[in-house]
């Protein structure tokens, strides 16, 4: 005797749509700006991060080209802070002004000062330690720079630098963590309303 099993179907979904009121809305609206302020880094959380957070990332304008090309090498950087006889910041040395003042003019790096070939005061860019991830994309992009310099408001003094580099993992983060979060809304699994 042969047995008939029916195949088992599934219930059509049922969507429904229930009025969303304006307070529903505001409360949505609140809860998705938190999370991207929350995930909104600044200057000084993006240095934090940053390769040049973990070395001294000045040098003196009377050192020799070369000790800058060393650092540049050793450290994996392509841009030095450079200080006056007092420590303080007047300028940067990129791996730019190396390649088109020295190496390009055919000079010897360990004849030529790094004061020489630097870019002093009023062309340098800075970042204020507060200033959105946005800001800084923008300032680097409007002026084809790839280092910022931060600068703390309270200390009146340079506090870090950034790299173009240091910019974009902390885009790709951010986008990451939004990404994310919208998907665990979705799926359900509580996203911006914590119940992870």
């Amino acid at each position: 005797m042969f047995r008939v099993f029916r195949k088992l179907q599934t219930p059509p979904k049922i969507m429904c749509k229930l009025p969303i009121s304006d307070e529903m809305t505001s409360s949505i609206s609140s809860k998705f700006s938190t999370l991207t302020n929350k995930f909104t880094p600044n200057a000084f959380s993006i240095f934090n991060k940053s390769c040049y957070h973990k070395i001294d990332f000045k040098i003196n304008q009377e050192s020799l080209v070369k000790d800058a090309v060393d650092r540049f090498t050793n450290f994996n950087i392509g841009c030095l802070a450079v200080t006056d006889k007092n420590n303080k910041i007047i300028g940067l040395i990129t791996e730019r002004d190396y390649i088109h003042k020295v190496a390009f003019m055919n000079k010897k790096d360990n004849e030529v000062k790094v004061k020489e070939i630097c870019t002093f005061g009023p062309d340098i860019i800075i970042a204020k330690k507060g200033d959105s991830l946005e800001s800084c994309m923008q300032k680097i992009i409007l002026h084809d720079y790839r280092h910022l310099l931060v600068f703390d408001d309270t200390k009146n003094e340079i506090i870090g630098m950034i790299s173009v580099k240091d910019l974009m993992k902390e885009n790709n983060t951010k986008k990451n963590e939004i990404i994310t979060r919208l998907s665990d809304f979705n799926m359900g699994k509580g996203g911006f309303f914590g119940s992870e």
